[in-house]
């Protein structure tokens, strides 16, 4: 009997089935990294204290900045997996495919060692409490080794994904959210390695989830649109080349709110160990927001780009519609319970009564944020499933450095208004997708543009 092919066509059939049976597995693996990295969090609240938290906190910032890097060009690779699919280019991604291998790989490499060497210029540029300096420079310097892991499981993803695929990344995430909770509390709970703790378990997970998920592929590689021989993973100059276009892109994206909140960070930390952690535990609170938010972006860029390359129009406009219906409404359920439990929120990661005071000032921040998301998603789906480099580029910098840094600076030190100018600053600068991309979708000038596979 002939085995089924990884590749599934996303092109066909209703939207929202196809849509949906993408987004919950998606979903489901952003919940257990979610699970995974707020463990770390009430496990280091629980049995560290306010200083252990803000530690993880800070650190986590520092490693999101380069985990984005890496990111940027899976996603790149999964744009182009995706279009080359739809465009039924299959024989040609033998040559992508090896080339997203061998340089992600080397990514990881060459900037986990930047991250080791660079740590405690970061650590100064974000200004961590002094208390929690010892433990966010013991997290940084651990997950920095197992940078190569972070790397290779998303390349691993990104090609799945691509083609269709988003059952295995689930699989290989829920592996190592398994693994990280009972590493979490081996070292943190009973053998007392605070925020080096964390970290270990952390990269032990993903090392473990990465190493699975390329043995798997190579098993099955007889199924798989790459024939894992040593030739073909050289670098292959076209689809080099069309992934650092990009790539490039969509690493300032990417970066760029990370890059932001390092900016923030630098201004909040001052303020000492509770504010730290209150804003620490805000960002925690946003992953949430963004577990069905990421999800559909990530589901959508893969059914546009089928759609797209395929050159399906109508198809593209209405997985669009249908992502912005799902956030929005998932994004105001969450925003009603933040506003109405932030003691009781706040409280799972932090019993420190001046946490869970200040808890309710920051409720009405992280509810303008959550709903910021519900426009942010469906925008990301489509300039990306599009492989609009230009747009991506834009949206990075405006985004990232001119609203969100630049809001936080003006609120916070021109106005005066503080750590209440700082939080709003950098959350109302996400609404910036809204304002750009919306009206482009709605122009129709982008019907016009060409595939990434009707290039070559």
């Amino acid at each position: 009997m002939k085995k089924k092919d990884f590749i599934r066509d996303l092109t066909v059939g209703p939207i929202m089935p196809a849509l949906l049976s993408f987004a919950i597995p998606v979903m489901l693996s952003n919940i257990m990294q979610t699970l995974y990295n707020m463990i770390d969090m009430v496990i280091i609240g629980r049995f560290a204290s306010s200083a252990g938290l803000s530690a993880v906190s800070s650190g986590g910032d520092i490693m999101h900045f380069f985990a984005f890097l890496g990111m940027g060009f899976a996603t790149a690779g999964q744009i182009m997996v995706a279009q080359y699919v739809g465009a039924g280019r299959r024989t040609d991604l033998n040559a992508v495919i090896g080339t997203l291998f061998t340089f992600v790989m080397l990514s990881g490499i060459v900037l986990g060692g930047v991250s080791i060497a660079c740590t405690d210029l970061f650590i100064r540029l974000v200004n961590v409490p002094p208390e929690a300096v010892e433990g966010a420079r013991a997290y940084v310097m651990c997950c920095s080794t197992g940078m190569l892991f972070i790397f290779g499981y998303n390349m691993v993803s990104a090609v799945l994904r691509g083609m269709g695929d988003a059952k295995h990344p689930m699989i290989f995430v829920a592996i190592a959210s398994v693994i990280n909770i009972i590493l979490d509390i081996v070292f943190i709970a009973w053998m007392k390695l605070g925020a080096f703790g964390a970290a270990l378990a952390t990269v032990i997970g993903q090392g473990s989830s990465f190493v699975l998920s390329f043995i798997y592929l190579y098993r099955n590689r007889k199924r798989f649109a790459f024939d894992f021989k040593l030739k073909s993973f050289r670098i292959s100059r076209y689809p080099f080349r069309l992934m650092i276009r990009l790539g490039i892109p969509i690493v300032i994206q990417s970066s760029a709110g990370s890059i932001s909140l390092l900016f923030v960070g630098h201004y909040i930390n001052p303020y000492g160990v509770v504010a730290s952690a209150v804003t620490g535990v805000g960002n925690k609170l946003n992953s949430i927001a963004l577990i069905v938010a990421n999800a559909m972006n990530t589901a959508g860029a893969a059914n546009i780009g089928q759609n797209f390359g395929a050159d399906k129009i109508d198809r593209v406009r209405g997985i669009v519609y249908r992502v912005f219906a799902v956030d929005f409404a998932f994004e105001t359920i969450l925003s009603i319970l933040i506003l109405v439990l932030p003691r009781q929120i706040f409280g799972i990661f932090d019993q420190n009564p001046a946490v869970l005071e200040m808890a309710r000032e920051y409720a009405p921040v992280a509810a303008i944020a959550f709903m910021g998301y519900a426009f942010r998603s469906p925008c990301l789906a489509f300039i990306n499933g599009l492989g609009h480099a230009r747009m991506n580029f834009l949206m990075g910098v405006m985004e990232g450095f001119i609203l969100r840094m630049g809001l936080t600076y003006l609120l916070g030190v021109v106005f005066g208004l503080g750590l209440h100018g700082f939080w709003y600053g950098f959350t109302i600068g996400s609404y910036g997708y809204a304002v750009v991309v919306a009206p482009y979708f709605f122009s129709g000038k982008w019907t016009g543009r060409r595939s990434i596979a009707e290039e070559v």
